[in-house]
Parts: structure tokens; sequence; C-alpha cells
């Protein structure tokens, strides 16, 4: 009775408890209304975002691939360009047509320095639509692309997700593809000197060039690059001379547009559902499901 009247310890000790149990309470109502949050938003990007996003997608790509100049994917293909390279002093010229996915027809000149003899030697041969020189770069852009569509098309438009993995398994597939595709265009397979001089498209070349000499077309981001490569032999050590001519094409700075922007459509959406594999026991309608990572 005196600690009630004098300390008032039992009271303090009382209060304390209580406050701490409505603290905790306050906190796990927080956790639970948190949770709950969560479950909706992850139900609602699995049933209407993933597939809004993916229809967004699928637009998207189908667009890139009308820009294709093969037949992709409804697109008819074989468009013709024709494209004039250069280099300064006229060291090289180069007027090409590029059909689909390759070179149909082409007027080659360029200047060899011969050690034997003073100055510049001129330097001509042709291509022609009998024998075209391909550019594979194209074709397996092209390939990737109808791949990703693909990938989009195989998920049928009222499917219900019904958990994170099922759909970072199909947007791993989409990027894949997507990434695959633009660095196809982006970045040319390297090859030696030895591996240019024996390719089949070398055989394309009319007359055929000296055996010291390689020509390579390519692809690189946007541009069309014409690449002669000239083999010396001093002092028993072979050792190449390269110089390069370049043009704009106007259709590959729009597929890499599209490309860049799938990707970045792609993994946004990735991201977003890769930040529920950290919760466990989300439940879609009355299933139980875990978010797993990735």
């Amino acid at each position: 009775m005196n600690n009630w009247i004098y300390g008032g310890t039992g009271t303090s000790r009382l209060s304390s408890r209580s406050a701490l149990s409505l603290k905790r309470r306050k906190v796990r109502k927080m956790a639970d209304d948190e949770q709950k949050n969560l479950q909706i938003e992850f139900e609602w990007i699995l049933h209407e975002e993933v597939h809004a996003v993916l229809k967004q997608l699928h637009t998207i790509l189908v667009e890139c691939a009308r820009r294709f100049p093969v037949p992709l994917y409804d697109n008819e293909g074989k468009k013709q360009d024709k494209f004039v390279l250069t280099v300064p002093q006229d060291q090289l010229k180069c007027v090409v047509t590029l059909t689909g996915d390759a070179i149909t027809h082409a007027d080659i000149s360029f200047k060899v320095q011969r050690h034997h003899q003073q100055g510049h030697q001129n330097q001509r041969t042709s291509i022609n639509q009998d024998s075209p020189w391909k550019l594979q770069q194209v074709q397996d852009a092209a390939n990737h692309l109808q791949q990703a569509i693909n990938h989009i098309d195989n998920v049928d438009e009222n499917y219900t997700f019904k958990t994170s993995d099922e759909v970072l398994h199909v947007l791993g597939n989409i990027l894949g593809a997507l990434q695959r595709g633009r660095t196809s265009l982006v970045i040319p397979k390297k090859k030696s000197i030895d591996e240019l001089m024996k390719s089949r498209n070398m055989k394309s070349l009319s007359p055929n060039l000296p055996e010291d000499l390689a020509i390579s077309f390519y692809l690189q981001s946007h541009k069309l690059i014409f690449a002669v490569y000239q083999l010396t032999n001093i002092q028993g050590t072979m050792k190449f001379d390269s110089y390069q001519g370049e043009c704009s094409v106007p259709w590959l700075n729009d597929v890499l547009v599209l490309f860049t922007v799938s990707l970045q459509l792609c993994q946004q959406l990735k991201d977003k559902i890769s930040v529920f594999s950290q919760y466990k026991d989300f439940t879609v309608g009355s299933r139980s499901v875990s978010a797993l990572s990735y």
C-alpha cells in the first residue's frame, strides 16, 4: 500500500507495459497493412500491368520488324537502298546497292601503296547481283527480333500469372533475344585477316583482288562500313594496313532506337517484379505463392 501512495512504482510498471503492448500492436498492424498493400500491388502487376507491358512491347517490336529490309513478321522486306562511301583524298570510293541483307551491286575503287613502286596503285573491283555480298548481321538481328516477338505471342492474353517467377522467365527470354539482336548490329564479329581473305564473300568480287588485299563490309551501330586491308612482308614479318569508309543507314538508326526502347521497357518491368522476390507467401486468389529470387 505504501508503494502505491509514496512511490507509484506499480502504476508506472502497468503503464509502461500497456504502452509497450500498444506499440507492438501498432507495429504489427502497420506490418500487416504493408503486407496487404504489397499483396494488392503484386496481384495488380501480375494480372494487369504485365499484360499491358507485353502488349506495348509487341507493338514496338512489330514496328521494329517493319523497318527491317528482310521478310520478317508480315514484312515483305527486300528494301533497296543506294549508298556512297568515301574517304578524303579519293583514297577510297565505293558505291553500293543494299538489297535486304545483301550488297547486290558495288563499284569499288581504292589506292594501295606498293613498296616496289613510287606512289599509289589504283585497285578496282565490283560486286554484281549474280553473286551478292551477304551481310549476315542483318539476318541474325532479324532472327533474334522474331524470337522476341514469338516469346510474347506464346503468352495468351487471358492467361493469369501466378508467380513472379513465371513473369521473370518470360521477360528473361525476351530480354535475351533483344540483347542478342541489338548486339548483332552494334558489335560486328571479329575476324582474322586470314579468315577475311578466305571468306565466301571475297568470291563475290569481280575481278578477284591480289592475294595481299582483302576487303570487308560490315555494320556497326547505324553505319555501313567498308574496310580495305593490305598485307605487307617487311623483313619476314607480316603486317597489315587498313583504312575504311562509312555511311549512315537510316533504317538501322530506327531499328536500334526501337531495340533500345524495348529493352528499357522490358528491364523496368523485370526490376519491378524482382522487388517482390524478397517477400514470401504472397497469395494470388486462394492459392499461396512465393516470389523467389531470379
